[in-house]
């Protein structure tokens, strides 16, 4: 077992590593609250945080990237075998610690990590993912260094960076993608909205507030996603039903023009030529 601790600007850096051919559980507790990034490297070793008569497990841990924050109660057990051997690089500094920070680090966790800079509890899981390939060979590096004194100082504050720099830029993508995700799900909420009363269907702003956006991101989005503005997509859905109508449930132009919320007959028809290419009387 091999555990180097080693302090560079307000962070704590705790190397370790293990192997064995008989199985080891390695347990571990922060002496003081700390938030935390744990990257595994080339092991493979089980975990077990442990705390208030909780536990959580981690099976595969190979890869993995795993923010917390922990205070005295919590226990970390690494489950080391043959198979499973432990290589783990954690960065971790204190609450108090964030402002002194360097390149604006404290900022980064504070938006990234909120729910670790202010807690709720004993333990406090952030986002868990897995190193991107930049990643990987960092944390690599960490464990092959082979210089000493003042440059493996220097060696090891400008892998922190640039390790930091790719978690915190990984974080920046995921939060995109949720974003996106959201945003999409809402979009087409709009679309069914639209779709479920043709006849008297809600405003644009009555529809923006229904989905909880503003107007102008509704009309942005909405024309991204389906191609069209949200009232010619309307437009077009309420012709397409009205065609519908006359051919295949023989309606009137006049009650079909009426169930998709024309009241004049002149309106329709001109809308309805527009689109079809001719008039709903000549379906």
């Amino acid at each position: 077992m091999n555990r180097e601790i080693i302090d560079i600007n307000d962070y704590t850096i705790l190397l370790e590593e293990a192997s064995t051919y008989n199985n080891l559980i390695d347990s571990c507790f922060f002496d003081e609250p700390v938030i935390a990034i744990a990257f595994y490297g080339a092991g493979d070793v089980g975990l077990k945080v442990k705390y208030d008569k909780k536990t959580k497990e981690f099976h595969h841990t190979k890869g993995m990237v795993l923010s917390f924050y922990a205070d005295d109660k919590v226990e970390f057990e690494h489950h080391v075998s043959t198979q499973k051997p432990l290589q783990c690089l954690v960065i971790a500094t204190t609450i108090k610690n964030l402002d002194k920070l360097p390149n604006g680090e404290g900022l980064f966790l504070e938006q990234f990590l909120h729910q670790l800079v202010y807690p709720k509890d004993h333990y406090v899981e952030g986002p868990v993912f897995n190193m991107t390939p930049e990643m990987f060979l960092l944390v690599e590096q960490f464990f092959n260094n082979k210089y000493e004194d003042s440059l493996k100082m220097m060696f090891y504050k400008s892998h922190i960076t640039a390790l930091l720099s790719h978690y915190f830029g990984q974080l920046t993508i995921q939060k995109s993608k949720e974003i996106n995700t959201s945003l999409l799900e809402k979009i087409n909420l709009a679309q069914e909205i639209l779709l479920s009363d043709l006849e008297n269907p809600p405003s644009l702003t009555e529809l923006a507030h229904k989905i909880g956006i503003n107007t102008n991101k509704l009309k942005i989005e909405f024309k991204a996603q389906f191609g069209v503005p949200v009232f010619k997509y309307l437009q077009n859905e309420r012709l397409k039903k009205a065609y519908n109508l006359i051919k295949n449930e023989q309606k009137t132009i006049q009650e079909a023009a009426w169930a998709v919320g024309y009241d004049s007959l002149g309106s329709f028809s001109n809308a309805f030529e527009k689109k079809f290419g001719y008039r709903p009387s000549q379906v």
